[in-house]
């Protein structure tokens, strides 16, 4: 495939905030925005957003003569031509539109383009409960920011369980708080609940819901704690308490002790990988890195070596380069390291990451479900699992506009 056309524009995301949409040959994708952020992730874009639409919609076809896209490797001919003008939002959402353009031309699902032998779903880890950066409506709030649920089941079931979990916390929190009932911005259910009486209605949950389905679910947690730590101590507000590194340390091996947590996202500083590493030698469960690795090769592998994590949140948008979330990936699986491709709070009706994580074969998909830009991720995935190729007359016809295009050139 050649690059013919290229553009960009400013769309809105889920918090009604702008950002990036880039279109090539026809085929576009729109960029997320954290709210949360690691210090160390790569800037959104160069200078603003309206400096990188600028750029994009400076380039012509000239600009990338010669250059042939047919496989997923070939993304490295166009990444030095973008990688130092325009930020990361802006280079995910021009890579993952020129694979979308490729693959289309040769009439396969995205997915397939990228790895045509991929089999196994990942599993999906959805928020649940929100505290933290993502929740405001209350003064006192958990300062943990994600309460997570998960399931070992295929995309269907799993949603199905994930619903049926996010449901019944709905459920309990308002017979539990009159100030329950309201939403984030990841849809997570809010409360003012300190952290461990929601770990007690996440338990709560877990039961209620193997009850009725006779289907376990596991239960997991975002701390990110670089959001309360400060001058070298955790600053927690849900009970007015201090703790030191070694406390934390212990506070979360107490917490996935009594919680059987499954999952426990940034548990410490996003600076403290020997903390981290301390924290995998004494719990069963996944310790993942989001802040402290920020989809960034070295920061990855430098977790890696001194067996700081034992799970890894991927979010393209956190490095912009397609190749290196590939290379990234390939090193998690070298070194039994768990992926979880990961949507951001600010979203939008795109739904890449669920093509990606099946074609990257991904553990798990990190995205509530609940939400149209949240389902929009759940849906792509069930009907990934559900549908074979059938090639349709638009497609046929697709093709065959493209063949008498690249004739006239």
């Amino acid at each position: 495939m050649k690059i013919k056309e290229v553009s960009a524009k400013a769309v809105l995301d889920s918090r009604q905030e702008e950002t990036i949409e880039v279109t090539v040959n026809g085929h576009a994708t729109s960029a997320p925005a954290g709210k949360s952020k690691g210090k160390h992730e790569k800037p959104s874009y160069k200078k603003n957003l309206g400096a990188d639409i600028k750029f994009i919609n400076s380039l012509k076809a000239s600009s990338f003569k010669g250059i042939e896209i047919n496989e997923f490797d070939d993304l490295e001919k166009i990444e030095g031509k973008l990688i130092k003008k325009v930020g990361a939002n802006t280079l995910f959402a021009f890579e993952a539109s020129v694979l979308k353009a490729s693959a289309r031309e040769k009439l396969m699902p995205l997915w397939q383009f990228i790895n045509p032998y991929a089999k196994v779903f990942p599993r999906i880890l959805s928020n649940t409960i929100g505290g933290g950066a993502h929740s405001s409506v209350f003064k006192i709030k958990p300062d943990f920011q994600e309460f997570l649920v998960t399931n070992n089941k295929n995309p269907a079931i799993g949603n199905f369980l994930n619903k049926k979990s996010y449901e019944t916390a709905g459920k309990i929190l308002s017979n539990l708080s009159m100030n329950s009932g309201k939403i984030n911005d990841e849809n997570a259910w809010q409360t003012d609940l300190d952290n461990e009486k929601v770990l007690e209605v996440m338990k709560n949950v877990q039961e209620n819901v193997f009850e009725e389905s006779r289907m376990h679910i596991d239960i997991g947690l975002d701390v990110a704690a670089s959001q309360f730590f400060k001058a070298r101590k955790y600053y927690y507000k849900d009970r007015i308490k201090t703790l030191s590194r070694e406390q934390q340390i212990k506070y979360m091996v107490d917490l996935s002790r009594k919680f059987n947590l499954f999952y426990i996202e940034d548990p410490l500083d996003e600076e403290d990988f020997a903390g981290f590493a301390s924290l995998v030698k004494n719990v069963n469960c996944l310790i993942v890195g989001d802040d402290l690795t920020v989809t960034n090769y070295e920061r990855v592998e430098r977790a890696i070596r001194i067996g700081a994590i034992t799970g890894l949140i991927v979010k393209p948008n956190q490095t912009g380069s397609l190749i290196e979330v590939k290379r990234i990936i390939e090193l998690c699986n070298k070194n039994c390291i768990k992926t979880i491709m990961s949507h951001r709070s600010g979203e939008t009706m795109d739904n890449t990451i669920a093509d990606l994580a099946f074609a990257f074969q991904c553990d798990f998909i990190k995205t509530p479900v609940i939400g149209k830009e949240r389902e929009a991720k759940v849906a792509r995935l069930m009907q990934i699992e559900g549908s074979s190729k059938k090639v349709t007359s638009e497609d046929e016809e697709f093709v065959r506009r493209r063949h008498k295009e690249v004739e006239s050139e």
